[in-house]
């Protein structure tokens, strides 16, 4: 069964010591396209550079909103020079990762909404799906969108709202991230919501290095992890494996508007 990371930081430098090794354990068990994320003006670069080494790899530009101190007036014309050059190449798949986060008490949530609307009218612009980091802002993210309307859509990453919410994102066109959290038993709200969710709406990720699920506690997350998370997603939701797996690689397929393979009869 073949799997797509919608989300990943493989250019982070905790990948640095066995990159490829991660690579040829993802070729092994099945996850054969990954999506590498942009967070800040300075990974830009090493992000396609890994794209143009690998054919498996794909690439998203963006500035999160974790990172406003680094940015600068001058990224979101970088930006938009960025994905000006690199349009037409198929590595470059999306604007991403950015968002609004309001988990800090100090956020500047003015400053992250300009960003925010800034790096969505170059989605809309470039016809590009959006890759939305969205925590504690549901609200403020779903109103913004419904003024946009992107055409494209796009993916809520690690999608931890309420099947409200949910529903007002399929609305818009946009997928749902699932990865390590539903995995922890804690996680009581969150994995009621995913069993609920309707299968169309739905995308596989890890966020590694980040989010690393229960049975890898406290450990590095991977990719390649993204089998064993995709077999607890489709036991909580009551599906087998090869049907959960293949809806959520047809729906990656779809949005990156990638040629996917049929469904199980």
């Amino acid at each position: 069964m073949p799997y797509i990371d919608t989300h990943t930081h493989l250019d982070f430098a905790a990948f640095d010591p066995d990159r490829d090794q991660v690579l040829s354990d993802c070729a092994r068990l099945g996850v054969e396209r990954l999506v590498l994320l942009g967070v800040t003006q300075r990974n830009w670069d090493r992000i396609w550079q890994l794209c143009r080494q690998h054919d498996n790899l794909f690439a998203a530009f963006g500035l999160h909103p974790m990172f406003m101190d680094e940015h600068r007036d001058g990224h979101i014309g970088a930006l938009q020079q960025i994905l000006a050059e690199r349009l037409d190449d198929p590595r470059c798949c999306a604007v991403g990762e950015y968002g609004l986060d309001y988990w800090g008490k100090n956020a500047d949530r003015n400053a992250q909404q300009q960003l925010f609307e800034a790096q969505l009218q170059l989605a809309v612009d470039c016809r590009l799906p959006s890759l939305l980091h969205v925590r504690r802002a549901h609200a403020d993210v779903i109103a913004t969108l419904k003024r946009y309307r992107p055409a494209r859509g796009g993916i809520i990453h690690a999608f931890s709202g309420s099947p409200e919410e949910a529903r007002e994102y399929h609305k818009l066109g946009f997928k749902l991230g699932l990865g390590g959290a539903a995995t922890w038993p804690q996680a009581t709200r969150l994995r009621q919501t995913i069993a609920l969710l309707p299968g169309e709406q739905l995308v596989l990720e890890t966020d590694s290095p980040d989010m690393a699920p229960a049975f890898h506690a406290h450990q590095r997350n991977s990719p390649a992890l993204l089998p064993q998370i995709a077999k607890e997603l489709a036991a909580l939701r009551g599906e087998s494996l090869d049907e959960f797996s293949a809806r959520c690689w047809q729906n990656s397929c779809e949005l990156f508007q990638w040629s996917p393979p049929a469904l199980p009869a």
